[in-house]
C-alpha cells in the first residue's frame, strides 16, 4: 500500500485560515497527476503552527477528499507521548491509512524512551510509519532500535530523512525486507530505492507530482536510466525549494502554478526575492513553467 511518491502535503492558507477549498482541490490534482499517496500535516504541512482543531480537520478533509483512491498517512508526531497518542487516535477515527510519527524532538529521549513512545502510538491500532530526522529532532533512532519496534505488528515502516544511504540495507537486516522504507530526502531518493527503499515522502512533489511519480515508478521497475533523466530535470528544483525552508519554497512554486497562495505562518517568512527567482528558474528548467 505504501509505495511510490507521497507528497508531504502543504496546508494552504487564505487570510490566516486554512483554505479548505484549495486543500480539496490539491487532493484531486495530486490524484490526477499520479501521486501514489498523500501525507498531510507533517512539518511541510506546518503542523507546528496549526491548532489541534485545525490539525484534525485537515486530516479529515484530505481523507474524505481522497475517498480511498490513494492512501493517506496522517502526520501525528509530537514530543509528548500523550499528545502523539491523541493524534494517532484522531487520525484513525478520520479513516487515515497510517500515521507518521516523528522521533520526539527537543527532549532527547534515549533509545529505550523511543521504544516506549512508539509502542504507545502503535498500541492505538493504526499502522505507524516512524519518521527519523536527526537534524530536526536532535535524536537518531538506531537501526537496532528500529528492528525492535518492527516486531510490533502496527509499526510497518520508516520515513528516513538521515540522507545516509547505508541505513537502508542496515534496516533491511534489523527490520526485515517487508518493512516499508521510504526516503524523506528528495535528492537521494533514487539511491535510496536502489538500496532497497520503495518510495519517497517528498516536498518537491508538491510542485512536480507527475515527474516524481514517474521517477518513483521508474526506480521500482528497475529503470534507473529513465529515473536519472527525470532527476536531471528536477535537481535544480530540489535545491531551489530548500534554499530557504522547504515548505515556503514549495508554496511559492505552487502559487506560480495557480494551485494555492504562498501564505505561510510565522515564524516562517515569505521567500526572499533571490529565492523566488531561483524557484522560478528551476521550474522553467524542469519544464513546469515557460
Amino acid at each position: 500500500m505504501f509505495k511510490g511518491s507521497f507528497p508531504a502535503l502543504v496546508t494552504p492558507f487564505a487570510d490566516g485560515k486554512v483554505d479548505v477549498d484549495s486543500l480539496k482541490k490539491l487532493v484531486e490534482w495530486h490524484i490526477e497527476q499520479g501521486s501514489h499517496g498523500l501525507v498531510p500535516v507533517g512539518t511541510t504541512g506546518e503542523s507546528p503552527t496549526l491548532t489541534h482543531e485545525e490539525h484534525d480537520m485537515v486530516v479529515e478533509v484530505v481523507v474524505t477528499a481522497a475517498a480511498g483512491r490513494i492512501p493517506v498517512i496522517a502526520g501525528a508526531g509530537s514530543n509528548s507521548t500523550a499528545e502523539t497518542v491523541r493524534l494517532v487516535k484522531a487520525a484513525k477515527s478520520a479513516g487515515a491509512d497510517a500515521a507518521l510519527v516523528v522521533t520526539p524532538y527537543y527532549n532527547k529521549p534515549t533509545q529505550a524512551g523511543m521504544i516506549a513512545h512508539f509502542t504507545a502510538a502503535a498500541d492505538c491500532g493504526l499502522p505507524i510509519i516512524i519518521y527519523n530526522i536527526p537534524p530536526r529532532s536532535v535524536v537518531d533512532m538506531s537501526p537496532a532500535t528500529m528492528g525492535e519496534l518492527a516486531k510490533h505488528p502496527m509499526i510497518v515502516g520508516v520515513k528516513d530523512a538521515t540522507a545516509d544511504l547505508s541505513r537502508v540495507p542496515r534496516q533491511r537486516i534489523t527490520c526485515g525486507t517487508d518493512f516499508v522504507q521510504m526516503s524523506g530526502e528528495d535528492p537521494t531518493a533514487i539511491g535510496f530505492n536502489a538500496q532497497g527503499g520503495v518510495g519517497c515522502i517528498s516536498v518537491t512533489a508538491n510542485v512536480a507530482p507527475k515527474a516524481l511519480s514517474e521517477l518513483q515508478e521508474a526506480t521500482l521497475a528497475g529503470n534507473y536510466a529513465e529515473a536519472l533523466a527525470i532527476q536531471d530535470r528536477l535537481q535544480p528544483l530540489h535545491e531551489a525549494i530548500f534554499a530557504e525552508p522547504g515548505l515556503v519554497g514549495a508554496k511559492y512554486g505552487m502559487s506560480l502554478l495557480g494551485l494555492c497562495s504562498d501564505e505561510v505562518r510565522l515564524p516562517h517568512a515569505p521567500l526572499t526575492d533571490g529565492a523566488k527567482e531561483g524557484v522560478r528558474a528551476a521550474m522553467v528548467h524542469a519544464g513546469l513553467l515557460n
